[in-house]
């Protein structure tokens, strides 16, 4: 059995003023790093075995908070980038709401049809999670994996794992600084395939 721990890295100043931060690559803020420091205690007695994490600044200074308490070396994996949100990045999410009704409400209720406009389709980003989860999945058998990385693109990890529908992912965007251990038994091997 192998486990991963998904770990929503801290929050950024875009993240509290309610805008899309999608690629932007953005240092936490000061309550996004009170947020890391929470997630460093909480999770100081469970064992990690591996620690990865997505490219961006936020990512990597929560990994690195966490790497320094268990004593272990971050590997940045660039296929963890998050959800590229194109023309979206740096809007309020309430500007979404408001020009694109629509699309909004089809990004919370089916977020694999959508596309956001010059970015990358909700479905190619979690066909690019389905590769990465398999390929750590040959190279861990067991033990505790953990995965840095900001939202919504921990929440289609989670997807991934759990094989869940996706959910909200406007919601998802506004829940910075959490983790989730999700145990793989080697009867899901549908998810290595």
């Amino acid at each position: 059995m192998v486990q991963f721990l998904v770990v929503r890295s801290g929050s950024t100043d875009f993240d509290e003023q309610g805008r899309i931060k999608g690629t932007l690559d953005l240092p936490l803020s000061v309550a996004g790093q009170g947020q890391v420091d929470r997630l460093v205690a909480e999770l100081q007695a469970t064992p990690i075995d591996v620690l990865y994490a997505s490219p961006n600044r936020s990512a990597q200074q929560t990994a690195e908070a966490l790497a320094a308490s268990h004593r272990l070396r971050i590997k940045t994996l660039d296929d963890l980038e998050n959800l590229d949100h194109g023309l979206w990045h740096g809007k309020r999410i309430e500007e979404v709401r408001i020009s694109q009704p629509k699309v909004f409400r089809q990004l919370q209720d089916h977020p694999e049809t959508v596309c956001p406009p010059e970015g990358e389709p909700v479905a190619a980003a979690l066909e690019r999670v389905r590769v990465v989860i398999s390929r750590l999945l040959r190279k861990h058998s067991r033990g505790t994996v953990a995965l840095v990385v900001p939202e919504p693109l921990a929440s289609m990890i989670v997807s991934v794992l759990t094989e869940a529908p996706l959910g909200d992912l406007w919601k998802a965007e506004c829940e910075p600084g959490g983790w989730q251990m999700i145990e793989i038994h080697p009867e899901r091997v549908a998810l290595a395939s």
